[in-house]
């Protein structure tokens, strides 16, 4: 059974920094591309940042700078560092794998950002 489990969500000022993680069961983790989306209310998920099996990274413009994706293929983890968060970064943060045709979610975990 495949498991994404997200964590490190929480409630942060403006211009603060929060680390999420997500651990990942259920899969040879090094061979899937990783990503993280989130989803605001009212808004369509977006993709934030997605991470290669071989390391390449690509992010949305509205983060570029500020958010750094990676991995750790001992954990089976990825981490989604986020600075200089800003109230509009407010969404609730997803976890992805993806390998082929297979992909698959975590249940997202709330990040608000606000003073």
């Amino acid at each position: 059974q495949v498991q994404l489990v997200e964590s490190g969500g929480g409630l942060v000022q403006p211009g603060g920094s929060l680390r999420l993680s997500c651990a990942a069961s259920g899969i040879i983790f090094s061979r899937y591309a990783m990503g993280w989306y989130r989803q605001a209310p009212g808004k369509q998920r977006e993709l934030v940042a997605v991470i290669t099996s071989g390391d390449r990274t690509n992010y949305a413009d509205t983060v570029k700078g500020r958010f750094t994706i990676s991995r750790d293929n001992a954990e089976n983890t990825v981490y989604l560092q986020m600075n200089s968060l800003k109230p509009e970064d407010t969404a609730v943060y997803y976890c992805y794998a993806k390998l082929g045709l297979s992909d698959y979610w975590g249940q997202g975990t709330q990040v608000t950002v606000s003073s």
